[in-house]
Formats: structure tokens, sequence, C-alpha cells
């Protein structure tokens, strides 16, 4: 098959993509193998393919792909989250562009129209997923509110529910009065904001003198809900108001004056307002002083007719007009810039509201106490490790989950109102129909005298379930695809899901199938762009990846993604990244025409400096696979790939193609030809996993490949590292002594001729066939350092190379050149030096920052000893004229 004399994306990756769907590459099925295991993280069904996206799913697709080259199992089993509160808000918006309200629909109206949309929308991240080359076994798509997910789930809830883990009650909950719905802890974002501080006068009832206190508050549109001031005991400046009753603002209202230690002395006035139906603080005091509580919000975030005042208005409306009014009444002392935190919902960035409410509780402690230990004892492993201690001070401080969600989309609880008070909890409407009939004793009761609770389930109080529900654990425990995939290999995923889904698929985990979910957890970074900001659509600076796919190829991306990825440290992303890519692929492309472009003879005798290239490969090769797998096994994909890059660029195609190819218009023999080709498999298979496309594409273009090369053994370990020390030090050699031929401009082919080298060591038969071949050397002998007075000096390491140049030189000038070239080596060594001995960079820095700059020292100070070297020696050679003309 001829090759195309330039590599185009489009012309290979939809091909083999469906090559690989046709075949059914990606499916698994239990055998006897080791199985290796992925679940995705299953995007929202509202979502399309984002960079964070294009990230995480090139990760696993290069851990499913290597796994499955070292002969495992491989099963990656995709599928989509039903997303509760982004998909509701979604169907409701597209109602309401169609002039319908949610109010106006039945439940199951709505519903319909939830589907309608999920169908329409819901698959459209998978199918872009399939552009990146991700090889999950798609026949397994799942949903978590397929049949087998909701069902799950409902058993699960029920199972729970029995053994006194799930409870219901009024607690304080983080309201989304956009969303209208609950919140856990985990969905609100704290955000720094600046406010202001106002500080009210709260008159004392019955007091002569007309005295008063004054509260400080950053939110006096609450006023209306105080039911008491609270003070310090140990406070001396407000000791005049123990015992009194203060009258609250404009309401007009008398409160009492209460005492508790909570209060903070040196805040504001030392004076607290209590509004226990509206803060969290607030609301512990009112429990414990038995105050009454008054809910003056609407779930809008409207004030209720409960306020007496504002009704109607929204809440930050009434702010503003509250310090009006306040102040006309003569009842507000001052007001004063304030920065303080303010709790948004993670779903629709407003601010939450504390509200007393009715909701369904998961009992958390027994879970935490289950999750801790296995990660703190590495049994189940996190990279990087550094998420180990938040992950342990979030189950150390864990709050009950509040499972509750007010929404019509999603897994409806299945607890059953009875007529005349209490409830049952059951699967399915006939289970609890049986149950109420018994707890009753009312054999007469029908199933619409039963009223299923409103809300749904937490989306995640689904997605903690799915390693096992996937495998259909819940529904049938034990079964061949649970005991052989469960539990699952590595969870690739981002940091900031890490209690929202991770902790809790390792309580799921342990609850109902007595062990973990999976063996190891790679976390993500958050992909930035090379300004160091978050990519988001608001900032303009997050690429559309099946743009960048279209533009470079979806090979190129996934390089220009994991040449930055370092786990657990952020990616700062630039498209010259997938330039770089590109350029890969190509430099991979043209390496093979070249190669295919040569004429074998059959009949001709291997050249001696193609049995050293071959040697010389051949250790590079074996220390190089070396290195990938001790990266593999770190999980640091980064660093395996730019192992093999620089293994294909350099020691492949810069130095030992070099070596081999034949001289123009000659033939090469069929013994070095063969083992070219045989490296070049090797390399493809290295690289496979990391770019899928375009090693296909040269797999079947090799001799003998009738099938993919995904099904091919990844070259195996070495047991013991060769020592490549002899060829480094000659390609060293032969850089050295390059650049000395290009400061004497002696690029011209006869000039080469003319060189000699000398070498003070005894000149091995490796060094001299690399340098006859690559240097076009005539002639090489070895002298005594004594006698090198008459020769320019090049260094590599500690090993000097005389270079005869059979031209006069200007010795003075060489010095000045050098010498100013040692001057900039030791301002940029020093400039380094400094960066590198900051404590916050080192600390703050991500990894493959700070390691950039380590090998930017370590050039430096080779760089520095090599001009050293030189300067030295043409000093020593500066009186001399033994320079011939």
């Amino acid at each position: 098959m001829e090759l195309a004399s330039k590599y185009n994306p489009a012309d290979v990756e939809g091909k083999w993509y469906q090559y690989w769907l046709d075949h059914k590459l990606f499916s698994s099925k239990p055998d006897g193998r080791e199985p290796y295991t992925v679940v995705i993280p299953p995007p929202n069904v509202t979502g399309v393919l984002h960079m964070g996206h294009m990230l995480n799913n090139t990760i696993q697709d290069i851990l499913v792909r290597r796994a499955r080259m070292e002969g495992k199992n491989a099963c990656w089993v995709p599928g989509t989250d039903h997303a509760s509160i982004a998909t509701e808000a979604k169907v409701v918006n597209k109602l309401a562009a169609q002039g319908i309200k949610k109010t106006d629909l039945t439940r199951d109206e709505f519903l319909k129209h939830a589907w309608e949309w999920t169908d329409e929308h819901g698959g459209i991240i998978l199918k872009q997923l399939r552009k990146l080359g991700a090889s999950c076994d798609w026949d397994r798509t799942a949903f978590t509110m397929d049949e087998k997910r909701s069902e799950s789930v409902l058993k699960v809830f029920v199972d729970l529910y029995n053994k006194g883990l799930i409870y219901r009650g009024v607690r304080m909950v983080n309201w989304d009065p956009k969303a209208l719905t609950a919140l856990s802890d985990e969905e609100v974002i704290y955000k720094e904001e600046h406010s202001k501080l106002y500080y009210l006068k709260y008159m004392v009832e019955g007091d002569p003198e007309g005295r008063y206190a004054v509260v400080a508050t950053t939110r006096p549109e609450t006023i209306m809900g105080d039911t008491a001031m609270c003070i310090n005991p140990n406070d001396p400046k407000n000791t005049w108001l123990k015992g009194k009753k203060v009258i609250v603002p404009l309401v007009g209202r008398v409160i009492p004056v209460i005492e508790d230690d909570y209060v903070d002395i040196e805040f504001g006035t030392g004076c607290l307002k209590v509004t226990p139906a509206h803060d969290v603080n607030d609301y512990m005091l009112g429990e414990k002083y038995n105050l009454p509580s008054i809910d003056i919000f609407n779930d809008n975030g409207t004030l209720s007719e409960a306020a007496g005042l504002y009704i109607g208005m929204d809440r930050f409306d009434v702010r503003e007009q509250i310090e009006k009014d306040l102040a006309a009444a003569g009842l507000l002392e001052k007001v004063e810039a304030y920065t303080n935190k303010v709790g948004f919902s993670e779903r629709t960035n407003v601010p939450i509201e504390p509200k007393l409410s009715m909701q369904w509780f998961l009992k958390m402690q027994h879970f935490a106490d289950m999750a801790l230990p296995p990660v703190m004892n590495d049994e189940l492993k996190f990279y990087p490790a550094k998420y180990k201690n938040t992950y342990k001070n979030w189950l150390e401080n864990i709050k009950d989950w509040c499972i509750s969600r007010q929404l019509w989309w999603g897994h409806r609880i299945p607890a059953y109102f009875l007529p005349e008070g209490g409830y049952v909890v059951a699967a399915t409407p006939e289970e609890a129909l049986a149950l109420a009939k018994e707890k009753t004793g009312n054999a007469g009761l029908k199933q619409e005298d039963l009223r299923q609770d409103e809300d749904c389930l937490d989306t995640w109080f689904s997605s903690w379930l799915w390693p096992i529900s996937l495998f259909d654990g819940i529904n049938n425990p034990g079964n061949e695809e649970i005991s052989y995939y469960y539990p699952t290999s590595d969870l690739v995923t981002g940091p900031d899901i890490i209690f929202f889904w991770v902790a809790r698929m390792i309580m799921a985990g342990y609850e109902y199938e007595g062990k973990m979910p999976f063996k190891n957890v790679y976390f993500t970074g958050i992909v930035r762009d090379k300004l160091g900001r978050k990519m988001s659509k608001s900032l303009g600076n997050s690429p559309d990846p099946l743009d960048l796919i279209e533009k470079y190829g979806a090979d190129a991306v996934r390089m220009g993604m994991m040449l930055s990825a370092p786990a657990g440290n952020d990616i700062f992303f630039d498209n010259a990244l997938c330039e770089q890519g590109r350029n890969f692929n190509n430099k991979i492309w043209n390496a093979f025409r070249l190669i295919k472009g040569w004429e074998v003879d059959v009949n001709m005798s291997q050249p001696k400096v193609s049995k050293v290239a071959s040697t010389f490969f051949e250790n590079a090769l074996s220390k190089s696979i070396k290195s990938i797998n001790k990266s593999f096994e770190k999980y640091r994909l980064s660093e395996a790939l730019r192992e093999i890059y620089r293994l294909f660029w350099d020691d492949f195609s810069g130095k030992y193609l070099e070596l081999v190819k034949p001289e123009y218009g000659k033939p090469i023999d069929y013994s070095t030809y063969s083992q070219v080709l045989s490296f070049f498999k090797s390399l493809l298979k290295l690289l496979h996993p990391f770019i899928p496309f375009i090693t296909e594409e040269l797999w079947h273009n090799m001799e003998g490949n009738n099938c993919s090369i995904m099904l091919q053994q990844v070259p195996v370990r070495v047991k013991k590292t060769p020592n490549t020390s002899r060829y480094d030090k000659t390609f060293e050699w032969v850089s050295a002594i390059r650049k000395q031929m290009s400061l004497h401009n002696m690029s011209n082919r006869d000039s080469v001729k003319l060189v000699e080298i000398v070498t003070k060591n005894k000149t091995c038969n490796i060094v001299k066939v690399i340098l006859e071949k690559l240097i076009n050397i005539d002639n090489i002998k070895n002298v005594n350092s004594n006698d090198n007075k008459d020769l320019i000096l090049a260094v590599s390491g500690s090993t000097a190379c005389y270079i005869d140049l059979g031209v006069m030189i200007d010795v003075a000038a060489e010095l000045a050149k050098l010498e100013e070239d040692l001057k900039y080596q030791e301002g940029f060594l020093e400039s380094v030096q400094k960066k590198l001995s900051n404590v916050n960079f080192v600390n703050k820095a991500p990894a493959n920052v700070v390691e950039i700059e380590r090998k930017k020292l370590e050039d430096a100070q080779s760089k520095i000893a090599s001009l050293k070297f030189t300067i030295d020696s043409l000093n020593k050679t500066k009186s001399s004229e033994a320079y011939r003309s």
C-alpha cells in the first residue's frame, strides 16, 4: 500500500474507528484472563465534550489500551448521569421558551418532556468521545436512570432505611432559590464577596434612658425572622444587657437577650441577632434555648407573608430598601465595607439560603468508619497521594447527607404516606401497599389511598453505586460479571468530586460488596490556559475539543493534552502543544515513508556500522521500555509519553536511522532492513495507547500485519537495564564536533574529509564506526593528553575530543566569543538557582514546571563546564605557532 506524501488524520481516524467497532475489538466478556476494568465517570446527559472531558477520557483510554496490549481482558464501561438539577433546568427553560410553565403540567407530563429531551441530547457526548478514539465497550452503555440502575437505587434506599441509616426530619439545609431544591454541603461553593456590614439599633424595652444595643450584620433583610439577641456572658461591655429585652428595628417585635459563649466578643459589637430559621448556627442556638423559628422566605428567595414587611420582594432588593428605611427611622448607626465568604449553589451559581426544611437524610458516620482505613493504609491508592489528607479531613468531620431534592426529574423517593398519617418505605407500589395493610391492619386499603413522596433522590445517590450497578451487583448479588469485573482497576476523575463521588463509591463498595470499588484513583488536574486561568466558556479561553480534533487530528490533540498532564497537577494547555503533536505524527509518518522507500538487497552483507547501530538502538529501546514501565506503574503518563517521544525522535530518527541509512541511490541489506522494521513495530506498540489512529494505519501498512495493533503484545519488560553510556558518549562527541565544525564554517563535505579526530583514550570500534558514518571522518588516532597543544578542544562531559581542523584559527576572537557565552550561561545559572531556592515556587508550582527548571540547571552546569574546559585549552594554545593554513 502506497503512503500519501503527507499524513492526513481525516483519511485515517474515521476509517479505523469503524474498523474497531465492526470487529468488536472493544468488547469484553468474562474469561480466564486477568480483568482490567474501568468505569467512566458518567458525564451529564446535558453535557457536550469540553477540555476536562478530553483530558479525563484520554487518560482512561491510554490505560485501557495499554492493559489490552498487556494481555488483560480490558473492559471500559461507558454511561451518562441523569443530572437532576441541570437537566430539569434545561427542560424548564425549553418549556418556558414555548410559553409553558412547569407548574402548568402534571408530574407525568413534565417527565414526558424530560425523557424526550434526554433521548434527543443524552447521547451527544458519548458520540463525541468516539472522535477522541475512546475504546469503550459501547454495548455496555448505561444510564443512571435506566431500568437496572433505577431498580438498584430503590433497593438500596429501602435497605438503608430498614437498617435505620435513612431518616426523615426537619433540619437546616442549604436551599437553592433558583433550582427550588435542597443541596448537600458538598454542593455549596464558598466565594469571597465585597459586601457591607450594617450596624442596627435594637432599642431596649422599657429603658427610661432610651438606650439601645447595636448589632452588626451582613444580612439586614433577615431581621423579620429575629427571635432573640445573644451576648457572651463573659463580655464586660454588654453586661448591662443581661436579663433585658430588646425591640427588633422596624418590626417592633420584643425579643429576649440570651447568653451563650458561642458569641464572638471581638466581632462587631459583641451582640448577635438570632434568626433560627435562616442561619445554621442560629438554628442550633434556637434548639438550645427553645426559641421560636420564623421562616420569612418563600422557596424562590422572595419574602413570605410571615415576614410581615416587604412581602413578595426579592431578598436582595429588600437588602437595598431596608438600608434606606432603617436610616430614615434612625435605626441604622453606620455601614462599613466588609469582605466575607458567601455560599453559592454549585449548580445554579446563586447564593444559597439556609432554610429549615423537611428532608430525607443518610447517617454517614457508619460509612465513614468503613471508608477511611483502606485509603489511609494504601490498600486503595490515591495518585497523587496528597489527596489522602483531603479525604481524611472530610471523613473525620462527616455530616449526615441530605439525599432528597425537590425535583421531578430523578429517582422518586420510595416512601408512601398513609391516609391517617405515617408512611411506609418500599421499592415498588405493590410492596408499599402490602406493608401499608400490615402496618395499619386495614386490609381494604387500595393503591390510590397511598401518596408517594414528591421528592427525588440526590443524583449522587445513584452514581455512588456506579461500579456495582453497572454489573448488576445490587439486583443480582454474586453474579458472574460482578464476581469477575469487581473491584474495578483504576478510576480516573477530578479532585473536585472526591467527596461527591469518590468517597461515596468507596462507602457503597464496602457496604454492598464488602470490598473497595477500585484499586487505584488517578486524580487529574484542572485544564488551564497558558496564562494559568481555568478554561471556561465565560472567559472565552476554552477551545472546542472537536474543532481541535478537526484541525490537528485526534492523535495530535491527545498528545497535546498528555505532554503537559502530570497526575494531580493543573494542565497549562496551549494549542502549540497540539501543533507539537501533529509535528510528531508527521515525523513518524515520514520516517516510515523513508524506510519503505529503501531498496533491499538480499545478497548484501550487513555493514559494520549497521551492526553497531542495531546494538545501540536495541539497548536504547530496552532502557526506555524499563523507564516507560516504571512511569506507568506510578501513573506518570506524561513522563512515559515524553520518554517514548524522545526515543523515537532522538534515538531512532536522529541517530539509528542516520547510521543505517544507505547512501543515496544504493540499497540496504536485508538483515538491517528487517531490524529497522522490527524496531519500528516495537515503537508503534509503545505509542499506540497514546496515539491509536496513526499507529493502526502504519501497522496495517507493514507486511504480515492483518489484525489490529491493539491485539499485539506491548514490548516486554527488561530485567536488567543495559549500559548505553559508551554510545551516549559517542553521540555527545558527534554533537560537540559538529558544533566546532559549524563554528568554523566546515559544512562542505570536502572540508569534512580534512578532519582528524584525536582521542586521549584508546579509540574503540564503536566510536570509530559511528564517527566515520556521522562525521565522515577519514582518520582517527590516539594521542597522549600532553600532545594536544596545537589542537582545538571539543568537550563532552569529562571526555575530551581534540579536533585538528586543518585551518587557521583566530584564537583571540574564538576566546572572546567563548568568554561572552560563558558569562551569559553563568548569569542564566544564577537565575535558575534563585528560582529553585524559593521554597514557595518548589512547593506550589506544578511538578513538570519544577522538573523543567531542574533540567535547565543541569544543562547550564554542563555547558559551563564545557566552556571552561575549551577556554582553558585555547589559552594553553594561544602562544603556539603550530596552527597550519
